[in-house]
């Protein structure tokens, strides 16, 4: 077991200590005219409410040579466990984006919406009109636990009900009780006398940094458990909820250059009745409030915690903190990464249509009105909506009169041509990246609609049109889109280079390893295709890419793969 040698906190501890409960001076950054943005310290802990501060980084240049500060603009990223909405918050967020952000809603891998380009002027406005609607960005982001991930995609409809309305008991249990939000944003006055407020999960300084935490129904992994701090893995009797596997310790930041930080996959280490949730995943941020390292923030996830202690240390402080230990884990299998799309019917007679929403961005475009069909449909529809942990939104709860009256709408606005994904388009990832992202360091979002077509036009090439083979990018190694888990792996480097990474699995359970460093679009392309061609020539039956390119030992080391069965 190494432990890292306590030093002194790192700035942002101090910021957050001295917050007042998450406050600051933020009140007074929103009231100030003379700047587009908040100072300094507040753009720390405005992030605990849910919002960053970016700038549109294209213009950076030319308004430093005007002696003006950068455009700056604000994202809000909404708390929405389990990604589910009802039309009319669809609706709410729709109209948010005409009258306060950039006329897009991002749909994003943490499975919820988030609304860019919002002036500092507008964000009470904005934020309160999300809360007119029962919605809010509380803990969405910063050093909390953030939105809480739920497969999206069972058929089985009594269990999806049953685990979604425990991803929104997590996110309500996990919440800061912090009134600053509310206060701040809201206008909500703040009550004198009585008790102190007090923070009984996560103290003065939260947590050392952001915290994760999902629930997958397997034989599903839609939401990439093995990624995350904490995961809850449905033990299922058919529509019986029997209980969960606890999976503790993944994540997948990583910086460029520093070898000490890494993707790590999480460790499956016990079951638990469904009726202790609550009270073990309170334990595990326990821990990591307690025992996460406050000093170095790239270092300072529960990964490292776990790696630095050793899991047996990590079983035993969690049992010491429950009382006894938690049962040996039950039998699964994970057989599914991506989404279902196209129709799908649950066991209660409903059905459900997933669509495909490239990179997550719902925009009117050449060849397709999403957004305007979506708002339409919005309109219409009776039943929910669920985003995905994948950047896909599902139409759900359905019943068979509605059907083809959303089939011929959704075709009207270009949203149902089974014809325009591919396999590897269908489930490709990208972050947002540029312009937007302060820690981009190339595109994403931007580049995966000419990119994909390439890599498409490569493997019908090599006599592999329609094969599925995982993409994901990011513009940075922070990994927002899990690119570690991909079978093609790109990571932003620098403007139009990327790191290749190779050789993950098409179940989101193994990471992959570093191919090429720093290398351009021509030569990713060409590597590809020689790769393909080998694949297409030597592959043992329909051996998927990832784990040819793993046979042929092109690639090396990587996290130990976690048990696909107990």
């Amino acid at each position: 077991m190494t432990i890292t040698t306590p030093t002194a906190p790192s700035s942002v501890e101090r910021i957050k200590s001295a917050s007042l409960g998450l406050r600051g001076t933020l009140a007074e950054s929103l009231a100030d005219p003379h700047t587009a943005g908040v100072r300094d310290d507040d753009g720390q802990l405005i992030k605990l409410h849910g919002i960053y501060q970016q700038d549109d980084r294209e213009l950076r240049e030319e308004r430093r040579k005007r002696k003006l500060e950068p455009a700056i603009s604000f994202m809000i990223r909404v708390r929405l466990p389990g990604g589910v909405c009802t039309p009319a918050q669809w609706l709410a967020m729709d109209d948010l984006a005409t009258r306060h952000g950039n006329d897009t809603l991002k749909l994003t891998t943490r499975q919820t919406f988030e609304l860019q380009g919002v002036i500092k002027e507008e964000l009470p406005a904005t934020l309160q009109a999300m809360d007119r609607a029962l919605l809010d960005s509380i803990a969405a982001c910063g050093d909390v636990n953030r939105n809480v991930l739920c497969s999206a995609q069972p058929e089985h409809s009594q269990l999806h009900a049953q685990v979604h309305q425990c991803s929104i008991a997590l996110s309500e249990h996990l919440l800061p009780k912090t009134q600053a939000y509310h206060e701040i944003f809201l206008g909500k006055e703040r009550v004198a006398g009585g008790e102190p407020e007090h923070e009984p999960l996560y103290g003065p300084t939260y947590l050392p940094r952001k915290f994760k935490t999902v629930i997958a129904v397997p034989p599903y992994n839609d939401v990439d458990l093995y990624a995350h701090d904490l995961g809850f893995i449905a033990i299922t009797d058919g529509e019986k909820l029997r209980g969960f596997n606890l999976a503790v310790g993944g994540g997948m930041g990583t910086s460029h250059g520093e070898p000490a930080t890494y993707p790590r996959l999480a460790d499956v280490i016990g079951f638990l009745p469904p009726e202790r949730m609550l009270e073990v995943a309170a334990a595990v941020v326990a821990i990591q409030r307690d025992f996460g390292d406050r000093s170095n923030r790239k270092h300072a996830r529960l990964k490292y915690t776990i790696a630095d202690r050793g899991l047996d240390w990590f079983r035993g402080e969690l049992s010491k903190r429950l009382g006894g230990e938690l049962d040996p884990p039950q039998p699964f299998i994970f057989l599914h990464q991506g989404d279902r799309f196209g129709w799908q019917q649950a066991t209660d007679g409903s059905w459900q249509l997933t669509l495909r929403i490239e990179g997550g961005r719902v925009q009117d475009s050449a060849g397709v009105n999403g957004r305007t069909g979506l708002r339409e449909l919005a309109k219409i529809h009776q039943g929910r909506f669920r985003i995905t942990p994948n950047q896909n939104l599902v139409v759900a709860d359905i019943d068979d009169a509605a059907r083809e009256q959303i089939d011929q709408l959704l075709k009207e606005y270009g949203l149902l041509d089974p014809l325009a994904w591919s396999p590897l388009r269908r489930d490709a990832l990208a972050c947002v990246a540029m312009p937007l992202c302060p820690l981009a360091m190339a595109e994403g979002e931007r580049w995966l609609p000419e990119f994909g077509p390439r890599v498409d036009a490569l493997l019908a090439k090599n006599g592999l049109a329609n094969e599925p083979v995982t993409l994901r990018i990011t513009g940075c190694p922070n990994g927002c889109a899990r690119p570690y888990l991909a079978e093609i792996g790109l990571i932003g480097k620098a403007p139009g280079l990327y790191n290749l990474l190779l050789g993950g699995d098409r179940i989101g359970q193994r990471l992959n390893a570093l191919y090429a460093e720093s290398i351009n679009e021509p030569t990713i392309l060409a590597e590809l295709d020689q790769l393909f061609a080998r694949w297409s020539d030597e592959r043992e039956g329909a051996e998927p890419f990832g784990d040819f390119i793993r046979r042929l030992g092109l690639v090396q080391g990587s996290s130990p793969h976690p048990t696909t069965e107990v």
